[in-house]
């Protein structure tokens, strides 16, 4: 295993362990409110997972126009990297974690309207996979999708989300 697989899988790591020392933290300090706690911690997690979402593709559109090999195309490499490590995988981590918690205790966890809000957040991971593998296109010059297939690409989390939320808040039967 290359030791970047070995960082990437240590972080991952270190954030469940934080992310499980949180909400216990919060259960033993705060019991009676630790669901809205969690709850909020959840929201965080799932902004900061959808801005990776909708900005990471936005990069690939730019980095297309870059000649390989150029100063602007290693500048891109590093922004796609760190987008998806630092902030994007973490994020999207959390926000399973802490929404499966959520649901479990919240008592929805059979909730038709959770069964397709969790069909459609698995989706949501399947494009996070997609993006992932395109930064490791980038990070090898090994691109071969046009500008115009990431604008479109950019178009799916967005319509995603908006699915997913509105399954949340609705809450249809």
């Amino acid at each position: 295993m290359s030791p970047d697989a070995n960082k990437a899988i240590w972080r991952a790591i270190a954030s469940l362990a934080i992310t499980a020392v949180l909400g216990v933290g919060l259960m033993v300090l705060i019991p009676g409110s630790a669901y809205l706690w969690i709850k909020a911690f959840h929201i965080i997690a799932v902004i900061a997972w959808m801005a990776g979402m909708l900005y990471l593709p936005r990069l690939f559109v730019y980095h297309c126009a870059a000649e390989p090999g150029s100063v602007q195309s290693e500048t891109f490499k590093v922004m796609e990297r760190r987008l998806l490590r630092a902030i994007i995988n973490p994020a999207m981590i959390a926000a399973w974690i802490l929404g499966l918690w959520l649901a479990w205790r919240g008592g929805f966890a059979w909730a038709p309207w959770l069964l397709a809000k969790v069909a459609l957040v698995i989706v949501m991971s399947g494009v996070h996979g997609m993006l992932a593998r395109y930064v490791r296109d980038f990070a090898i010059d090994g691109n071969r999708h046009s500008h115009k297939y990431y604008r479109f690409i950019n178009e799916i989390p967005t319509v995603l989300m908006i699915a997913i939320v509105l399954l949340a808040v609705l809450k249809p039967s």
